[in-house]
Parts: C-alpha cells; sequence; structure tokens
C-alpha cells in the first residue's frame, strides 16, 4: 500500500499500519462465477478528497516525499508514536535537495493561494485595513513564519492539522446536515404561512403522504451483519449465498489490494441497503439524506470493526467481528426516516440565527443601495456639469464668431 492512498483517508497516522498490511488470502473460488467488473489499476487510484480546505497541498506534498527512497525507507520502519511525535518531520532535512526545492514551491503556491483567498474576503467586507500577515496565523497546516522554505516544522503541522482535521470530519458532517434538516423544515414552514388555509391544509396532506411512502420500504438489514454482507455477495458480487466465506468476501472488496478495507471501500457495501429506502426519481426521497445515512452505516461498522481505531479495517479485525454475535444476530437497523434530528426549541434558535443574518444582510444591501444611489448622484452631477462646460464652449464660439467682421471688397476679412 502507498503512503498517497494511506494519507488522505487516515492522514499521515495511520501510514506505518497501511504500510504493514497482511499478506494476501488465496481465494478459493472460481472466478468465472463473479460478476464482471472492470478491473482495477492500482497506479491509476486516485486518493479521494479529504474535505479539507488544503487537500490539494496535501496531495502534492506526498506526491513529492514519495519520490525520495531515503524518506519513504524510514517512513516504514517508523511507528504511530513516532510519526504523531514529529520526530519523523526531522528527516525531511535529509532528503535530496531537488526534493526540498520542489517543496519549497509547492509551499509558496499554497502560502500565495492563502494570500488570494483572504485578499477575497476583505474585499467582500471592504475592510482593507487587516494585516495579511495576521491573518495567515490562522491556517495551522503550514509556517506562516518562513513563507519561502518547506522546513521540518511544515511537515510536523501539516501532519498534526490533517490528522486533528480528519478526527473531526464526521461530526462536522453531521451537524451540517443538522443545519440542511432544519433549513428544509424552516422553508417548509414559511411556504406554508404563505398559502390560504385550503390550499394550507392540501400541502400538509401531501407531506405527510410523501413521508409515509418514503419509510414504506424494505427491511434493511444491519450495517456490517452476516445477512448484509451475504446480500452483497449474492446481488452485488453474483456468487451463491451458501458458499459465503469471510476471507473472499474481504479480498473480493480490498478494491485496491492493498490489505484494508479503507472508509471508502465499506460505504461501497452500502449501496444495496441505501437503494431500498432512496430513489433518485422519487420526490418524496432525499438524496442529501441517502448520503447521511451512507456515512453513519460506515461509522457504525467501523466502531465496530476497527478495534485499533486507524480508520481502517484489516483482515484480522474482519474475521474476528464476524465471530460475534452481533455479526450473526444484529439489532435491528433504525433508518434515518425513524429519526429526529432536531428539537423545537434547536429549531427556534436556528431559525433566531437566520433572522439575524438576515437582518445583517439587509442592512448591507442597504448600504450598498445607499452607495449606489450616491454614485448615480455624483454621476448625474458630472454629466450636469459637462453638459454646461459645453454650453459655456458654444456660447464663447459664438462670440469668437461675431466678432468677425463682413468680407471686405477684396476678399480679405477684418477683424
Amino acid at each position: 500500500m502507498t503512503w498517497r492512498t494511506t494519507l488522505p483517508q487516515c492522514c499521515f497516522l495511520l501510514v506505518t499500519c497501511a504500510l504493514t498490511a497482511l499478506e494476501a488470502v488465496p481465494i478459493d473460488i472460481d472466478k468465472t462465477k463473479v460478476k464482471t467488473t472492470q478491473p482495477v489499476d492500482s497506479a491509476k487510484i486516485e486518493p479521494p478528497d479529504t474535505g479539507l480546505y488544503y487537500d490539494e497541498y496535501l496531495k502534492q506534498v506526498i506526491d513529492v516525499l514519495e519520490t525520495d527512497s531515503h524518506f519513504r525507507e524510514k517512513l516504514q520502519k517508523a511507528d504511530i508514536e513516532e510519526i504523531k511525535s514529529g520526530r519523523l518531520s526531522k528527516e525531511l532535512d535529509l532528503v535530496s535537495h531537488h526534493v526540498r526545492t520542489k517543496l519549497d514551491e509547492l509551499k509558496r503556491q499554497e502560502v500565495a493561494r492563502l494570500r488570494m483567498l483572504i485578499k477575497a474576503k476583505l474585499d467582500s467586507f471592504q475592510d482593507t485595513g487587516m494585516d495579511h500577515h495576521a491573518l495567515l496565523k490562522q491556517f495551522d497546516h503550514l509556517n506562516h513564519l518562513n513563507p519561502d522554505k518547506f522546513e521540518s516544522t511544515d511537515l510536523d503541522m501539516l501532519i498534526k492539522a490533517a490528522t486533528s482535521d480528519l478526527e473531526h470530519y464526521d461530526k462536522a458532517r453531521h451537524e451540517e446536515f443538522k443545519k440542511y434538516e432544519m433549513m428544509k423544515e424552516h422553508e417548509r414552514r414559511e411556504y406554508l404561512k404563505t398559502l390560504s388555509e385550503e390550499k394550507r391544509k392540501e400541502e400538509e396532506s401531501k407531506f405527510a403522504e410523501m413521508k409515509k411512502k418514503h419509510e414504506n420500504h424494505p427491511k434493511v438489514n444491519h450495517p456490517g451483519s452476516k445477512d448484509q454482507l451475504k446480500e452483497v455477495w449474492e446481488e452485488a458480487d453474483g456468487l451463491d449465498p451458501n458458499d459465503f466465506d469471510p476471507k473472499t468476501f474481504f479480498k473480493l472488496h480490498d478494491v485496491n489490494s492493498d490489505g484494508f478495507l479503507d472508509e471508502q471501500e465499506l460505504e461501497a457495501l452500502f449501496t444495496k441497503e441505501l437503494e431500498k429506502v432512496y430513489d433518485p426519481k422519487n420526490e418524496e426521497d432525499d438524496m442529501v439524506e441517502m448520503e447521511e445515512e451512507r456515512l453513519r452505516m460506515r461509522e457504525h461498522v467501523m466502531n465496530e470493526v476497527d478495534t485499533n481505531k486507524d480508520r481502517l479495517v484489516t483482515l484480522d479485525e474482519f474475521l474476528k467481528a464476524t465471530e460475534k454475535k452481533e455479526f450473526l444476530e444484529p439489532d435491528s437497523w433504525e433508518t434515518l426516516d425513524h429519526q429526529q434530528f432536531f428539537t423545537e426549541e434547536e429549531l427556534k434558535e436556528y431559525e433566531n440565527l437566520i433572522s439575524v443574518q438576515e437582518s445583517k444582510l439587509k442592512k448591507k444591501a442597504d448600504e450598498l443601495q445607499k452607495q449606489k444611489e450616491d454614485l448615480q448622484r455624483q454621476h448625474d452631477q458630472l454629466e450636469a456639469q459637462k453638459l454646461e462646460y459645453h454650453q459655456v464652449v458654444q456660447q464663447m464660439e459664438q462670440k469668437k464668431l461675431q466678432q468677425i467682421s463682413p468680407s471686405a471688397p477684396g476678399g480679405e476679412s477684418k477683424i
């Protein structure tokens, strides 16, 4: 497994685990029975978007560091604590000059990008008096004090920032989803206020009908349970459910053959379950909710199976999970349509926040309108002055003409 594929998923904290992958388990099965899929070229697999605002910078740094054989060797021998402590970052001093030059250039580009972001924000608020240098302090994935050189401090800060940010990624996603649901309900209630009593009752009835229709779906298997995996084995892999084998299943769904099931590979296992609940063609099915359901399924399986909490599932962890009672006799899975994401108090607080934001936006809009009117007034004044100037010029020209006497007998003019 390469560092490139590991880091965007679980940051540098998990690299060592990735490099100590278990030996491949032979698959004793007739591959002709497996549904035909496109072969996966591990060299062409692009690392997923981490969701970090410095995602591209992170990937580029990885690409460059991978080219240095010394650093790669040290990485393979490092343990998790060594990576977390920052001791590995000191090895940056021993990489080749060519690699250091490329890293310096990447940092300069990243600093320039951040400065552009800051400038855009300042311009949007018309506040040019703030210090760009001071604002760079809020970006904790690089050392802003030395914007031209990529040092061991920069690698250490990048490791710690990415590790921390990825650890809070799921929590942030849940908060965003909660806001999304509150906004949906807020907009629905605001719309109802615009309707007559009769129309409002019709709309409420339609809403209740759509909700009931959405909730009327086949049973969803508990994520990570034997029933759920056997369904994938049969319907997605096209294999006999009576031949279900955990080792074979693991190898089939370790798409990039790195010895782990990462978060993306796990989420792919839940597609069949999600299709029972969500259909993009149905008005009542929300695809944003479907992705949140997928996320929660993955989180649940990781909590149950990923014993060392490195956000990767090894074959050993996977097999141990299949021996648990929860795997054979799981509880029923409660889908999102049976959950309440917010209370009335939380919705009211959110609506108050929206009201405050709308007031600020209205105030800003009024200020901009006033500025527009002032500019228009200045423009009209300038146009009036311009017209007056032209009139004065014309009057002066007319006076000049009047001062010219009639032509003399010899054809000469006389002033």
